[in-house]
């Protein structure tokens, strides 16, 4: 599965969603950033910004490729995920049918429930790591393998 993921920046804080909307949802209250699966044949910055404007009604003026995430779970499931950041948007944020959309200062993000790989991608955007590819292998909910660019960190 193909997926894409934003992370959209004002000021000190970062635009999160708490999904505690949808039924059956793999991310059941946990913070994450914006975005979703692609439809066919959209390119990983055609699905974000879409994604992004059907959960937010924030258009993404600037958009940073930053890197991409491959989730491996349990032996049998893999996604690539797309991972943008932006600071640049227009309009007014709407509600979201997917969850709770608020802005959250940067220093709190890593106190919100949210799966444990988010957190080491949140800390390459932090430090402008460049371009990069990271690995996260999870049984079940627990991460249990984290390869940035190929090297074991976890």
């Amino acid at each position: 599965m193909f997926t894409t993921l934003c992370y959209i920046e004002n000021n000190d804080s970062m635009l999160m969603l708490l999904r505690n909307k949808k039924k059956n949802d793999q991310n059941a209250n946990k913070w994450i950033g914006i975005g979703g699966k692609f439809e066919s044949q959209e390119s990983p910055e055609e699905c974000v910004i879409r994604e992004v404007f059907e959960e937010t009604s924030l258009r993404l003026i600037d958009l940073k490729f930053r890197g991409i995430v491959t989730f491996v779970l349990n032996d049998s499931y893999t996604e690539y995920m797309f991972l943008f950041s932006s600071n640049k948007f227009e309009g007014t944020i709407s509600e979201c049918n997917e969850g709770m959309l608020k802005w959250i200062n940067k220093s709190e993000l890593y106190k919100l429930p949210m799966w444990e790989g988010d957190k080491i991608f949140l800390d390459c955007l932090e430090k402008n790591i460049p371009f990069f590819s990271l690995k996260l292998t999870y049984r079940d909910d627990v991460l249990v393998e984290a390869k940035l660019n190929n090297e074991k960190i976890r």
